[in-house]
């Protein structure tokens, strides 16, 4: 289930981005391993508010981006403020923070902040606000102090199919639940063949925290029912859940395996006609030499291409 969720300054994109798809292309082409497995979008948050190029907000959003990316090497969560002294206009004003999931290593932190701060300034151009979730991490940036003030606004929630008359199965989901619903900061639990993780964001106290994650749980009743497997994502948390054998068929597996093969099959499709209107020009003007000439272009290249080249020219 996908859900789209529109307020008055920000609107919640939910995954794929048809909008970048572009960008998410070629950015599979430098990096492809990395961004299937462990920068997965999730979705994205921009406000409808937009700030000019050269503005006093962009001269403070710029190097608060920087500084996440920086800081990122280091910590797996941060907040920063920028221009907020007293000799700058309210306006230029920016707040933001980012968070990687518990469980990762800190080299795979940064890689999936930088991804994150990469693309967020793509799927958001020129927003004063804009939040961005992969499935590793999480970027956000402001230009009103949002640091600490819980939010619990559903961004995204995916399930999976039902599992029926399975009474051990919803005790067991129940009890991960439970357990979840208390975490401080990451926590991962398990109960039999049910396992799950739950996450705050840094700025949240630790009742503002078990706030959040109340309704998170809440909302996998509410809205999954029976699923063998869920993920929800609210402003300031998330939760999710699944039953062994089924954490590949949520929303991870099929985005990593269908981005995977559309971009095998793009990228050789662009490969393949590359080569033919390379080869179909330099046969062209092969063409308009003599024998001999292609004799002597065969012995003074000496390889495979070459050769290859003569069969093409032989068979037009």
């Amino acid at each position: 289930m996908r859900r789209l969720n529109l307020y008055s300054t920000h609107k919640t994109i939910p995954a794929p981005p048809r909008l970048t798809s572009l960008f998410f292309l070629f950015l599979s082409l430098s990096n492809y391993d990395n961004f299937v497995k462990a920068h997965i979008y999730i979705y994205a948050d921009c406000s409808q508010e937009t700030y000019a190029p050269n503005s006093p907000f962009e001269g403070n959003h710029n190097p608060l981006l920087a500084s996440i990316v920086s800081s990122s090497s280091q910590a797996y969560y941060n907040s920063f403020a920028f221009g907020n002294g007293s000799s700058t206009s309210t306006e230029g004003i920016c707040y933001g923070l980012y968070q990687c999931r518990g469980d990762l290593k800190i080299t795979d932190c940064s890689r999936c902040i930088e991804s994150a701060v990469n693309q967020i300034s793509l799927v958001c151009p020129y927003s004063y606000g804009a939040a961005l979730q992969l499935e590793s991490c999480y970027v956000r940036y402001e230009h009103i102090d949002f640091l600490g003030r819980l939010d619990k606004k559903l961004k995204y929630i995916k399930c999976s199919k039902s599992v029926n008359n399975d009474v051990e199965f919803f005790k067991r989901r129940d009890d991960v639940l439970a357990d979840l619903s208390t975490a401080m900061g990451f926590k991962v639990s398990s109960s039999g063949s049910v396992e799950g993780y739950a996450q705050c964001f840094g700025d949240l106290s630790s009742s503002d925290c078990s706030s959040c994650l109340v309704d998170a749980v809440g909302q996998f009743k509410n809205l999954c029912g029976s699923a063998a497997a869920a993920a929800v994502y609210l402003g300031q948390c998330y939760a999710r859940y699944w039953e062994s054998g089924y954490y590949d068929l949520s929303s991870d597996s099929s985005n990593e395996d269908d981005e995977g093969k559309t971009v095998a099959i793009v990228v050789g499709i662009i490969a393949g006609v590359a080569i033919v209107i390379v080869l179909l020009s330099f046969c062209r003007r092969i063409k308009k030499n003599t024998t001999s000439g292609i004799l002597q272009t065969l012995l003074k290249g000496n390889h495979v291409v070459t050769t290859s080249l003569l069969f093409v020219f032989i068979y037009l």
